[in-house]
């Protein structure tokens, strides 16, 4: 029996209704969890005080609560470019493939100038789309949102390929509003509390320099104490200080701290032909977008500093410039960022007047034992001596008056002494009121005169890197022959090699090392070099050995060594 149609129609209605209701419900449901992803979202982005740590838990919170693989938070700094950026779901081998972080173009400077919500399907086929760097991986769906602090725009949020395919809708735009909103109140409270501790720890910074330095450490000790300070108050990877030579002809890199340390000390950088030179004429902050390849930077800087972006700042102020500092992270890092950066040049302004107050104090010791020994010297002259003239004169008076001659002799002999003690007497006052003489070039500057007296012939400047107590531990005959075996080497550089670059290392050790190495067209017939044969025969008389290393077209490097002496028995 057939069922009439006017009792299957409401059957389908209510099918219909049901099969509606249930739609609404699911959405219903996946309303409140989404909202309670949100509640999540924002209660995780506000339980760190950690200003890194929050900008990360805010990335990783978005990408969850809109079902993204990929996303990002680009922190605007001057100029509308982007300071930081803080990727999330990219491996470590995807970002080591990446040429260079995004600068802030293209969509993502829209934002910048523009900054409102900003949805694409493509981000290939958007107008505004400048492309992906070099090693990039492919992206297609995009979701941006502002980050405001204080009613200012902090950043942006970067949302990239949703799963499943599909796009990003409003709905994943109002939720990533509202997360956005939450992050600006979190970021807020974690800047305040990291300046508060930025700060905490450059007045623990300073007053640590300051109780070295007037505690009657030598400056060697505050100058290392000053590179590692900056080193953790910085954020960098790499802290490295150079110091001006006596003409200030040169720097030298005489302090370094972290990633690399080693290999940067030592190096000599000229002072009209680099970075940190510039730094130490003008007083003036540089930044330095990338260190390995700016023009700008010392190519022995550049060869044996293995950095990114950087900052070179002043040690004082412009007019009295006591050294130089540089900063900076390892090759395809983001920035130091400003509040680092600002902190670092007052915690370096700071270090160079207690560097000065030090030097003042250690100059007032100075004068006070120069005057003590003065006032000495006058209590000796003017009553000691004239006591003792005026005792011998009387002695000497009365031998005359003597019947006896034994009696007679012994009181001259006594006028004897007297003569001879005040003798004595006067050359200690002669060596209290002496002053110390100007000391002699050390090796250093010996070595650095040489290698500006070998530029003309070179046409460039040599790379030099100086290591170790040259000044203290080479005997002056190793020094001379020394001093011989630098400028016959750059001479058969210059002479022979047709090189563009010459790197020079010295280092003094239980044994001081010589290494020239040029990128030159390389020796044809090594033996044939006088001038090379002199060398040999040089570090054989010293008990020490010559070896020369060269192909055709891929350079020459010379090495020679000589023993040292234990350090209490060197002649420096």
């Amino acid at each position: 029996m057939e069922t009439p149609p006017n009792r299957l129609l409401p059957n389908l209605r209510l099918d219909d209704l049901l099969a509606e209701l249930q739609v609404r419900l699911q959405a219903i449901l996946s309303t409140r969890d989404r909202v309670n992803a949100l509640f999540e979202a924002v209660m995780a982005v506000g339980t760190n005080l950690d200003l890194e740590v929050v900008l990360r838990k805010i990335v990783e919170s978005a990408v969850a609560l809109v079902d993204a693989s990929y996303g990002a938070m680009g922190v605007i700094g001057e100029g509308n470019r982007l300071a930081e950026f803080i990727p999330v779901g990219l491996t470590e081998e995807e970002i080591a493939n990446i040429h260079h972080w995004p600068e802030g173009r293209g969509l993502l400077g829209a934002l910048i100038t523009d900054p409102r919500p900003m949805r694409s399907a493509n981000l290939s086929e958007h107008t505004l789309s400048a492309g992906f760097p070099p090693g990039h991986p492919p992206m297609r769906t995009f979701l941006g949102v502002p980050i405001r602090v204080r009613n200012e725009i902090y950043g942006n949020l970067y949302l990239t390929e949703k799963h499943g395919g599909g796009e990003f809708d409003e709905e994943d735009e109002a939720l990533l509003l509202a997360l956005a909103a939450a992050a600006g109140v979190a970021i807020e409270n974690a800047r305040l509390y990291d300046e508060a501790r930025r700060r905490q720890r450059w007045m623990t910074a300073s007053a640590e320099v300051t109780r070295v330095l007037l505690s009657g450490a030598g400056p060697a000790e505050a100058l290392d104490l000053i590179t590692a300070q900056s080193l953790e108050m910085s954020g960098a990877d790499l802290v490295v200080l150079a110091l001006p030579t006596p003409d200030r002809t040169a720097l030298q890199t005489e302090h370094a701290a972290g990633h690399g340390a080693k290999e940067a000390l030592g190096l000599v950088l000229p002072t009209q032909r680099s970075a940190s030179g510039q730094v130490l004429a003008s007083g003036e902050l540089m930044t330095i977008d990338d260190f390995a390849h700016d023009e700008r930077v010392a190519g022995a800087a550049r060869a044996h500093m293995n950095l990114g972006p950087a900052v070179v700042l002043p040690l004082g102020t412009t007019g009295n410039v006591r050294g130089v500092l540089t900063a900076g992270r390892l090759p395809g890092s983001m920035p130091l960022p400003a509040t680092g950066v600002e902190m670092l040049r007052t915690f370096a302004t700071q270090a160079a007047i207690a560097l000065e107050l030090a030097e003042h104090r250690r100059q007032a010791e100075r004068v006070a034992v120069y005057e003590d020994r003065d006032r000495i010297a006058r209590d000796l002259h003017d009553l000691v001596i004239q006591r003792l003239y005026a005792t011998g004169m009387s002695l000497q008076g009365t031998i005359s008056l003597i019947a006896t001659p034994d009696v007679a002799g012994r009181v001259s002999r006594a006028v004897d002494a007297l003569d001879e003690t005040i003798h004595e007497i006067r050359s200690s006052i002669f060596a209290l009121q002496a002053r110390p003489e100007v000391a002699t070039p050390g090796l250093r500057a010996r070595v650095l005169a040489v290698a500006d007296e070998m530029t003309p012939m070179l046409g460039f400047p040599p790379a030099l890197q100086l290591d170790g107590r040259l000044d203290d531990v080479v005997p002056s005959d190793v020094a001379e022959h020394l001093l011989s075996a630098v400028r016959e080497a750059l001479s058969n550089v210059a002479r022979h090699a047709g090189a563009s670059k010459v790197n020079v290392s010295l280092v003094a050790g239980d044994e001081v090392s010589l290494v020239v190495a040029d990128d030159g067209s390389g020796l044809k017939d090594v033996s044939r070099r006088s001038g090379l044969a002199n060398l040999e025969d040089r570090a054989v008389q010293l008990g020490g050995s010559m070896n020369v290393e060269s192909a055709p077209d891929e350079g020459t490097t010379l090495s020679w060594r000589i023993p040292l002496p234990p350090a209490d028995k060197a002649d420096a």
